[in-house]
């Protein structure tokens, strides 16, 4: 039969081009994506372990442009969510009412992305967006830069967070054999990450590097931790029904939703709240870092939707069955199968295969 083997190259074509940004000229670049690129670039080439400075003069004057570009790409994040920001209640316990509900109505908490993951991502789509975050520096890293000098009270919660971040990291080595390396995938080159996603992890380097940018760095790594269990469960539910199987990894991926909920409530009660009963000029400032990740995270969102409609149109002549076969291309009355059958697959017309579920 030769339906197999073209199905086959119909998964590898998809999964190929899902896999790669293509590659442009310098004209062809976007700005916005020529800046996001430069940006990434030249903080993983800054913040990696060196034996040696190399140029040292050359490298200062680079680092001091890039930080120029990266200031003003900050400010203009800063422009669009100031005036969200500043009616943000500054007692404790508005404050924290507002930021509870930022996991309910923040941008992109009710992105159709999602639940689509959880119930219609193949494989292969799954692997594609975890990929797209495994670009940033990890957690506990930003968690030790903002840190620094920070009061002592939110300066011991936040080394708390670090090193359980840290431990629990380690332990989740032994998850490297789930298919496709979709717990740890391993570092992408930066060429093939779409710019939202390098924007996203520009913003949260920016902010936890610069110290007048400390408490807006507070702000986006909280909110990271209080929506990241959502997140985490729909992208659990969409791998499980995709292709994971492994025990461990369904574990690790259920006790890692539970940790970051746990986490979540020890940075609002013991850094953000500490900070704003001391000093509730802060609130505003907090705010709008919890906004500029939000609002850094949907534009992601929007562009891998675009990503996986655009898939839609050009992968398949062939697609999961997902409604009744019609009456004309029905296959005679077989006996019920005695264990389960793969999933049918069908012929489909090209004018059908943009119809299959929206996201």
């Amino acid at each position: 039969m030769l339906v197999a083997p073209i199905l086959h190259q119909v998964a590898e074509a998809a999964k190929a081009m899902l896999r790669a940004i293509p590659n442009k000229t310098a004209d062809e670049l976007t700005r916005d994506e020529l800046i996001h690129r430069q940006l990434a670039s030249s903080h993983r080439q800054r913040l990696s372990p060196r034996r040696t400075a190399g140029d040292f003069d050359a490298e200062l004057d680079q680092e001091a442009s890039i930080r120029r570009l990266e200031r003003r790409f900050v400010e203009a994040e800063r422009a669009a969510v100031r005036a969200e920001a500043r009616v943000v209640p500054t007692d404790p316990a508005g404050f924290a009412d507002w930021f509870a509900s930022l996991n309910a109505t923040g941008a992109g908490q009710n992105d159709a992305l999602l639940p689509w993951l959880a119930e219609h991502a193949r494989s292969e789509q799954l692997s594609w967006f975890l990929e797209q975050s495994s670009h940033e520096i990890h957690f506990a890293d930003l968690v030790a830069l903002t840190q620094v000098n920070m009061p002592i009270g939110p300066k011991l919660e936040l080394a708390r967070n670090l090193w359980d971040e840290a431990a629990h990291h380690h332990t989740s080595q032994e998850f490297r054999s789930i298919p496709s390396g979709v717990v740890h995938p391993p570092k992408p080159a930066i060429e093939t990450i779409a710019w939202e996603s390098l924007a996203l992890g520009n913003l949260m380097v920016a902010l936890a590097t610069a110290r007048h940018y400390a408490f807006q760095s507070l702000g986006a790594l909280a909110v990271l931790e209080l929506t990241a269990p959502t997140q985490t469960n729909f992208v659990r539910t969409g791998l499980e029904r995709a292709f994971l199987r492994d025990a461990r990894a369904e574990q690790y991926l259920s006790s890692r939703a539970n940790f970051d909920a746990l986490h979540a409530t020890a940075w609002l009660q013991h850094v953000l709240l500490p900070l704003v009963t001391s000093d509730a000029t802060l609130a505003p400032v907090i705010a709008e870092g919890a906004l500029l990740r939000l609002n850094a995270q949907a534009r992601c969102f929007e562009r891998y939707r675009r990503e996986f409609a655009s898939t839609r149109r050009v992968v398949a002549c062939f697609e999961y069955a997902d409604e009744p076969t019609p009456a004309s291309e029905a296959e005679p009355k077989r006996p019920p199968p005695t264990v389960p059958r793969a999933p049918a697959f069908r012929p489909v017309k090209w004018r059908e295969v943009h119809r299959s579920k929206p996201l």
